[in-house]
């Protein structure tokens, strides 16, 4: 089950770097080619900037950012991350077409 839990998250790695190709590239590179000496607190220091989203530079993109470097070295925090940030787009991917007035395409049989 472990396998699968990663393979989400990877999942969720690859739609914010759809999203944000800038963002994308930067959690790849730390994801891949550094330790948990890095990641741990970078990941808390993602998350306690996000926190502090009163400033211009500091963002609450930050705390999502945080959580799943974080999980990435805490596999009992995968499937929780992983269902969170699943929700989350989901609600604003919702958002996004009720503001503009966009409904999704479906494609029915017609019979």
């Amino acid at each position: 089950m472990d396998g699968r839990q990663q393979r989400r998250l990877v999942r969720q790695f690859s739609a914010i770097g759809r999203a944000s190709p800038t963002i994308g590239a930067g959690i790849v590179m730390v994801r891949d080619r550094c330790s948990i000496f890095l990641r741990l607190p970078l990941a808390i220091i993602l998350m306690i900037g996000g926190l502090l989203a009163i400033l211009p530079f500091l963002t609450v993109w930050m705390i999502p950012i945080g959580v799943l470097l974080l999980a990435t070295d805490l596999p009992f925090l995968r499937p929780i991350v992983s269902m969170i940030i699943i929700r989350l787009r989901r609600s604003l991917m919702n958002f996004r077409r009720r503001w503009w007035g966009s409904t999704p395409v479906r494609k029915r049989d017609t019979l």
